[in-house]
């Protein structure tokens, strides 16, 4: 992660977790993509504008921009943002500062609490990349 990252910019829509009546509302207050809500909540007082108009509790919103800023990676995108969030990864500054081997381990006991399969966690390979 070190060096400059190009910002990879996801529609609204591929945000994991986020339900068809989220993603309207967020649309309506011209929230698009993940770079946009990323861009959108950036002040205590943007947050705090955006749960009142779509009338959500903060966390929601927390969490969405969880994601958004994970799938900024390129490799991470919209597709691995979830799996980083429910493995403890909350940042794109947290995910820096772990180590792999610790990573590969959180992710691979998130799979097995959650399928009972061990099979189905990306190898280290893959977590590296």
């Amino acid at each position: 992660m070190t060096g400059i990252m190009r910002s990879h910019n996801c529609p609204i829509e591929q945000l994991p977790g986020l339900s068809v009546d989220h993603q309207h509302l967020l649309q309506e207050c011209g929230i698009q993509t993940t770079l946009q809500l990323l861009a959108s909540t950036q002040t205590p007082r943007q947050r705090q504008s955006i749960t009142a108009q779509l009338h959500l509790h903060p966390k929601y919103l927390t969490t969405w921009m969880a994601l958004a800023d994970l799938s900024r990676i390129p490799l991470v995108g919209c597709q691995y943002s979830g799996l980083l969030l429910h493995a403890g990864i909350a940042s794109v500054a947290q995910l820096e500062i772990t180590p792999l081997h610790r990573l590969h381990r959180q992710i691979l006991k998130f799979q097995v609490a959650t399928t009972q399969r061990r099979d189905l966690c990306p190898s280290l390979e893959a977590v590296a990349q």
